[in-house]
């Protein structure tokens, strides 16, 4: 899918491009071999640093941004960038984090109860905030809402009644009080939909990616192209319907007498069906599986 991505953007020598989530750098490098500028956005300052040093060699050709990319439109118009020719968005968790048990995102490796993308931002709340002091009631909001895990309120329980006497401070000692309550289902780990829900609240990506959704028809230059890659359905969701409704230039009701202009036409739809991950890809990468990704351009401003 990093072919694809890749090619949808059209990066060639002139063009401004923006990745809001630089990660490791590997989209971005490729970006960068193709003859664009890049402004790579992370909020995560290891991963800014990580990424500097592995694309030092394309020198001013790449610009980090240590913020999160729901800045995007503040951060560029401080560096003078009116419009981008390209915005690339992978939504997935880098699997630097992933894999890093101190950044505390995975429930088969035991660290602290963080899940905070910036570790450094002092001011935001951790996993174990969440699980250590919230209502049932809204813990098993946030499960269901956005992990769609039907034991929702179940887990919500108990963990309430288990931190009366031991606050959770460990991944490992949520991941396993789930896996106590909830019957295993498939391939999938017990914990995967509440680590899932806890990480989006943490960092609340989804008012992120609304924010973000909303600003990059302002920031894209006509003719500009748009990839998203997202990997659960709410984002998937949330993208979708962006896109369908900046892709229709009319709007219709029963009770209007006639069609109206839409203002919020913007996009022209570059595929009308997500791309997805071949078997191929999905056997290199399991975490692939859940992966689609949509791609629309900028119409021409009138």
């Amino acid at each position: 899918m990093p072919d694809e991505c890749i090619a949808a953007l059209q990066p060639a020598e002139g063009k401004v491009i923006a990745d809001l989530t630089l990660g490791g750098g590997g989209h971005t490098e490729r970006l960068l071999e193709a003859g664009a500028t890049v402004y790579g956005f992370d909020q995560d300052l290891e991963a800014i640093q990580f990424a500097s040093e592995r694309l030092a060699r394309f020198g001013s050709r790449f610009i980090p941004v240590h913020s999160n990319f729901c800045g995007i439109e503040r951060e560029l118009t401080l560096r003078g960038v009116e419009h981008l020719d390209g915005v690339l968005i992978d939504l997935g968790v880098s699997s630097r984090q992933l894999d890093a048990p101190e950044r505390g995102f995975s429930f088969m490796r035991e660290g602290p109860l963080d899940m905070r993308m910036d570790a450094n931002d002092p001011t935001m709340q951790t996993a174990a905030d969440l699980v250590n002091t919230w209502e049932a009631e809204e813990l098993a909001r946030i499960f269901f809402q956005y992990g769609e895990e039907k034991f929702s309120r179940k887990i919500a329980r108990e963990i309430v009644s288990y931190r009366s006497l031991h606050p959770f401070q460990t991944t490992l000692e949520l991941a396993d009080l789930i896996e106590r309550v909830v019957p295993k289902r498939g391939p999938k780990h017990p914990a995967t939909r509440v680590f899932q829900a806890l990480r989006i609240a943490v960092n609340h990506e989804m008012s992120v990616l609304e924010q973000t959704l909303d600003a990059l028809p302002r920031m894209l230059g006509d003719g500009g192209r748009l990839a998203i890659i997202t990997f659960h359905s709410l984002e998937d969701r949330m993208v979708k319907l962006d896109f369908r409704k900046r892709s229709q230039e009319m709007l219709d009701h029963e009770s209007w007498p006639e069609p109206r202009p839409n203002p919020d036409y913007a996009y022209r739809l570059v595929k009308r069906k997500p791309l997805l991950p071949t078997d191929e890809e999905i056997r290199v990468n399991p975490r692939s599986r859940s992966a689609k990704v949509r791609v629309a351009e900028r119409l021409p401003r009138k």
